[in-house]
Order: structure tokens, then sequence, then C-alpha cells
């Protein structure tokens, strides 16, 4: 396996590399949703392409009250993760390195990228784009793998290489969740005991939400808000204070492809949704969602 911490490693290297080249950017604190990643970026290489892995905490998409400083960061294992998964390059720059000075031209989401996330993350979408559009000038790769969790990232990062014509084929991967339902993420390691406890139910109301769908998206929201509201209870079935439940920033239904917004009221909605939430679990913010189908048993 290649580690190119400069652009200068990452160019020599590059050159060597077989094709198709497909790429996984990731921020490092690598777990099981990342390896779904790196296994479905060698089914697209092949036995003949390559695997290629960029670990960057990307400075650009924290806000000034985020925890970027104290994001994981655990290169060593990460770098032993990728090697037993088969990675052929790593490129794992320093800030130096991806940004020599400062970054002033940036991307722009567009309208997509100021709501939901956008919105409670103001500047969010431009970092992520940024970084995005950056690597992949570096790599050129031919497809790049992100993970369906991050649900509008990937309905913006397809959408920039289509504006900008890059050629590079999005793949998505399906969230990863433990046994309980809670979507693999390396902020789970903030969560208490007693918090993880708590965060499954996350996905519990976005179960229930799309569980709803043959009632409309009013059905589907209500379904999944019902969940939220009810009292949060411990595994032996007791009641957990009411400071216990999480504290939503959304909850949402958009449309799969293009982030649209679906009103509650849109009864004639037919196609994929996405039902997203984000919330906070004691100090540590949560993001969810699950792909909603509006519509085809009827149709069908």
């Amino acid at each position: 396996m290649i580690i190119a911490r400069t652009r200068g490693e990452l160019a020599s290297a590059r050159e060597k590399l077989g094709a198709p080249v497909v790429l996984v950017p990731t921020m490092g604190a690598l777990h099981d949703g990342h390896l779904a990643l790196l296994r479905r970026a060698r089914d697209v290489a092949g036995p003949g392409g390559t695997v290629a892995v960029s670990i960057f905490v990307n400075p650009l998409q924290f806000g000034p009250n985020e925890d970027l400083d104290k994001y994981p960061r655990s290169l060593d294992a990460d770098l032993a993760a990728c090697e037993a998964e088969g990675v052929d390059l790593v490129f794992a720059p320093s800030v130096r390195e991806m940004y020599p000075q400062e970054q002033l031209v940036k991307v722009d989401p567009g309208p997509t990228g100021e709501i939901l996330e956008g919105a409670f993350r103001p500047g969010f979408f431009h970092g992520v784009l940024t970084v995005v559009l950056k690597l992949f000038s570096l790599v050129r790769p031919d497809t790049a793998v992100f993970g369906q969790k991050d649900a509008q990232q990937l309905v913006l990062v397809r959408r920039m290489s289509a504006d900008f014509g890059l050629g590079i084929e999005i793949e998505a991967v399906t969230t990863v969740r433990a046994a309980d339902g809670l979507a693999l993420s390396s902020r789970n390691k903030y969560l208490s005991p007693a918090e993880r406890a708590v965060a499954p139910v996350l996905h519990r109301a976005l179960a229930a939400g799309a569980a709803a769908a043959a009632g409309g998206p009013s059905a589907v929201l209500a379904a999944a808000q019902a969940v939220l509201d009810a009292p949060v209870v411990d595994d032996a079935g007791s009641e957990l204070p009411a400071e216990a439940s999480p504290r939503v920033d959304y909850l949402a239904l958009a449309d799969e492809r293009s982030y649209e917004p679906v009103r509650n009221d849109d009864l004639d909605f037919h196609g994929t949704a996405v039902l997203a939430i984000a919330a906070r679990v004691g100090a540590t913010r949560l993001i969810d969602n699950v792909v909603v189908e509006f519509g085809h048993a009827a149709d069908d």
C-alpha cells in the first residue's frame, strides 16, 4: 500500500495506478461503515483497478463552535484498516499540504446547500464541496464512493460532478448500522453509555415514518414525530428523564434526487424521498436518514 502525504508523492504515485481509480474520501476514524465503502470501491475497481482513500479532517467544513479540535483522529489504526482491506493508495495530507495558502475560492453549493444541514451549519457544504473538488483534482479518480448516511452531501457531490463536467461517477453505499439501528458514525465515540442507549430512537423514528408511506408525506412525518415525542425508555423498560430525549434540529422529507423539500400536504407525490433527521443526544449531534418509496404499490 502506498502512503502519500504530499501532493508531490500523490502525483508520483498516481501515474502508476491501474485503471479505474476509485476514491473513497474520508475524515479518518474509520469504522465498519467506512469499510463498507472500501469494499464497494474494490468491487467497482475490479482486480486490475485501484482503490484510493483520502484521510483528511477538513477545517473548512467546521464552524467556529464545532468539534474540529476534538474530532477523532486515529491515523495509525486507519492505515492498518486500509491495508487489511487491500487499499492501494492512501492520501493523508496535512492541513498545510491541502491549503498551502488561504482558500479564497470556494464552491457555492447553491440553494440545496442552504437548507436542512446547510441551514443549521452555515458554510458547511461550501467547505465539503471545496475539499471534495480539491481531492478530485489531485487524485483524478474515475469513480468516487460515498455513504448514503450523508444523503444531502451525496446529492450535492453528484450535482457538482455533473455541473462541472468532471466525468466522475458517484457511487452510494447503504448506511451501515449497529444491531439496534444506530447509524455508524465517527461521532458515536462521543456518546456516553446512557446517551448511546438513547441514540437508536432516531432510527426507530425514521423506520416508523417509512412504514407509514402509504398514507402520504404527512403520515410519514407524523409517525416519525410520534416516536420522537414518546418517552424514552431504557433496556429494562424504565422511562428516562425528559432531558434524555434527543433535541431535534430537523425532521424532513426531501426528494432523493434533487433534495427539494416534499410538502406535507403533497398527496400526489410519487417517487423516492429521503426522510432525514438531525438531533443532539447529549452534546453529540447525529444525522440519519432512510429512503421512503411513495406511490409504487399503487402504480404496480
